[in-house]
């Protein structure tokens, strides 16, 4: 049984990929992220009263859970929005942005928040 589930949703699709280590759970996570960022674009929608731009809009999130099925440990997460920029964030109820450090990619940012505690099993 695999320790980690990476879950992306796009639009209406949801696929999920189960890692057996942390490492390879962020690799698939991170290849999934840089497909979507590359290739996803959303335009802006105007609903009436207000309007979302592109980088207001997730078009892509891309979710690392474990290790464990029903109370993981860790929830985070990389987010591509509309414009192709990707932000990662950790938390579950509250997600909270992690901003990367100065030369650092939001990709290695979410690496070293998850590495800095120890949740492999």
């Amino acid at each position: 049984m695999s320790a980690w589930t990476v879950t992306v949703r796009t639009g209406p699709k949801v696929e999920r990929v189960k890692a057996e280590t942390l490492e390879q759970a962020l690799e698939v996570l991170e290849a999934e992220t840089r497909v979507a960022a590359t290739t996803t674009r959303l335009g802006t929608v105007d609903v009436r009263f207000r309007r979302f731009s592109a980088s207001d809009q997730v078009a892509t999130r891309a979710e690392l859970r474990g290790p464990g099925r029903w109370r993981p440990a860790v929830r985070a997460g990389l987010d591509v929005r509309g414009d192709g920029e990707v932000e990662a964030w950790t938390g579950r109820l509250h997600r909270e942005v992690l901003a990367p450090a100065r030369g650092e990619t939001p990709y290695e940012a979410l690496r070293r928040e998850l590495q800095s505690t120890s949740v492999d099993p």
